[in-house]
């Protein structure tokens, strides 16, 4: 498949590239079966990889789904609450006037104890404010109280919670909804395991009057099940093995190339050798890398790869490696050698292998970004590149840049 898809891409690259250049000679430098990755034990590492079919479905897993779509959107049962309401009722607005004078309603009864929730507990003598100082979840605390609170969501859910029952049902969602803004603004800096983000919920359900952190029937009937389709551990195990095996090419490919890099880097240099310059150079994704790296380490030495006049790398890391300080020629911070040629490195912004080189290397002039928008999606734009005829228009003025003729 790797070789099959390497040469239909390449036949579309030779074809517009000698329609511009027609006394070029375009060569194909394939080295995928030779230097790429792949899975020696046939995916073995994978957990999930071979998932028994008679496995019962694991209620953690749909707990973990429930929150994975909390994560994404804090609000979203409280949005099902105030689309939906309870089977039944009207809700306190649609109060029909006759209500006990003095007596709060339900709903907004529950929305007044939330915003009279102090927005920095204590670090000491208060077992949630000690909770969310020991999960980092403190210093986003305070925002995700204010917007649970001021949401639109959170006032319609509490005009329709007309009675008791009701109002808990709003206190779980609530208290779920602060805690999930919280966890999802702290992001990787979270330090908080299920538990202590269940006790959170506990903690905070029973200040806003409710008595338990499972959601309602109304909210786990519409959000539990598609939680369960869309997230959780049986679509990961059903995709994982496909998933991983995908971005063996790609991820595969550059981390393999860590580790044993000079062979590709020898192929390369033999392959762009073998024939007479000018040449120029266009690696794709590991290609640039790799690339970058010959022709770094070349003029570094004083030994410039013969007749290598113009890179061109596309949809490529090499500028992210080096400011990882993971670039094999290049030390953290340092410059490009003497003698290194221009450079055109061309990017999609919704590629998320691709990355900017004239930042990485400011005040170089050899050095150019070019952005291609396929208007595809990651991982289609990958590739869409050489579809796109504004890539061969940038390189034929590249080309000319560089005064190859």
């Amino acid at each position: 498949m790797r070789r099959e898809r390497h040469d239909r891409l390449f036949a579309l690259v030779r074809e517009r590239l000698t329609d511009r250049f027609p006394g070029a000679a375009v060569e194909s430098c394939y080295w995928g079966d030779r230097f790429g990755a792949t899975l020696g034990a046939g995916g073995r590492s994978v957990p999930g990889m071979r998932p028994a079919p008679q496995d019962a479905p694991d209620p953690v897993d749909a707990e973990t789904a429930e929150w994975a779509l909390l994560l994404a959107d804090p609000l979203c049962e409280l949005r099902v609450l105030a689309e939906a309401g309870w089977e039944g009722t009207g809700g306190a607005e649609d109060d029909d006037g006759f209500a006990m004078p003095g007596v709060q309603a339900a709903g907004p009864r529950v929305l007044g104890l939330l915003e009279r929730l102090p927005s920095e507990p204590p670090h000491s003598g208060d077992e949630l404010g000690a909770l969310l100082h020991g999960t980092g979840l403190a210093a986003g605390y305070a925002a995700a109280l204010d917007s649970t609170a001021r949401s639109a969501e959170a006032a319609r859910a509490g005009a329709r919670a007309a009675d008791e029952p009701q109002a808990r049902e709003l206190a779980t969602a609530l208290a779920r909804a602060v805690t999930a803004a919280a966890l999802a603004g702290a992001g990787g800096e979270a330090d908080c395991t299920g538990t202590e983000r269940d006790r959170l919920v506990d903690l905070l359900t029973t200040r806003l009057g409710g008595d338990g952190r499972v959601p309602g029937a109304r909210v786990a009937a519409v959000l539990g099940r598609l939680a369960l389709r869309v997230t959780a551990q049986p679509l990961l195990d059903a995709r994982r093995g496909s998933l991983t095996v995908g971005a063996t090419p790609v991820l595969g490919d550059i981390l393999r190339y860590q580790a044993r890099g000079h062979e590709l880097r020898d192929f390369l240099h033999a392959t762009i050798t073998a024939g007479p310059g000018p040449t120029v150079l266009i690696g794709h994704s590991l290609g640039g890398i790799a690339l970058v790296d010959l022709l770094t380490l070349a003029a570094a030495r004083g030994e410039a790869v013969p007749g290598a006049r113009l890179l061109v790398t596309v949809g490529s890391q090499a500028a992210f490696l080096h400011e990882l300080g993971a670039l094999t020629a290049l030390e953290p911070g340092a410059k490009l050698p003497y003698g290194f040629p221009r450079w055109l490195n061309v990017y999609d912004r919704h590629d998320v292998l691709a990355y900017l080189a004239s930042p990485v290397f400011p005040g170089d002039t050899r050095v150019t970004d070019h952005e291609i928008r396929s208007r595809q999606p990651f991982p289609a734009c990958h590739s869409a590149y050489w579809k796109q005829d504004s890539l061969y228009e940038r390189i034929e003025q590249a080309v000319a840049e560089a005064e190859i003729g």
